[in-house]
């Protein structure tokens, strides 16, 4: 699974939420290295994020997360 995961892109979400444990680069034979492992295990299904917004790089628009559930509809002027 590790292999398919946009690194880039998962530690920048990780930072920018406040979890900076990742390395910012896959580690050498991950696949035996425990720490790493439950440092990628806590943030992909551990961290909840409960209210706060989601951001489409390309368009800006903001999507909200109210307890636990993103709104991703788009408004009628959006359509």
């Amino acid at each position: 699974m590790i292999p398919k995961i946009d690194w880039t892109v998962l530690h920048g979400a990780a930072e920018s939420i406040g979890q900076t444990d990742l390395p910012k680069e896959v580690v050498d034979n991950y696949e035996n290295n425990e720490e790493f492992l439950k440092k990628v295990h806590h943030v992909l299904l551990e961290v909840d994020v409960i209210d706060g917004e989601l951001i489409c790089p390309e368009t800006g628009r903001k999507f909200p997360i109210n307890n636990g559930i993103p709104n991703m509809l788009l408004n009628e002027d959006e359509v």
